[in-house]
């Protein structure tokens, strides 16, 4: 079941084994705070299952709008930001984490 719209997102651990994370991630709004940045020791891999999301790199700044469907490989290391989510309703990703 998808939540409302919530004051924090929703991350849902799905499975967790040796050197991997696989999470269920429900955004309803929600974005970065202004001047954060996630800088994380592992790779992800996202997919959007549903609605819609704007990342933002800073290296070049570069952003990616994302659609259902739409994935993208981050290494780690590779700063970047959740620019925004759709409101209106839920925002579903999928994110493998894995040990680089």
């Amino acid at each position: 079941m998808l939540p409302a719209r919530q004051a924090e997102e929703q991350i849902d651990l799905l499975v967790e084994r040796a050197g991997v994370r696989i999470e269920r991630i429900v955004s309803t709004g929600q974005a970065s705070p202004p001047g954060f940045w996630y800088d994380q020791a592992d790779d992800e891999f996202v997919v959007l299952l549903m609605g819609a999301a704007r990342l933002r790199f800073e290296e070049g700044d570069v952003t990616l709008d994302m659609k259902p469907g739409d994935w993208i490989e981050i290494p780690a290391q590779v700063r970047h930001r959740v620019e925004s989510t759709q409101a209106e309703s839920p925002t579903v990703w999928l994110a493998v984490h894995r040990k680089s």
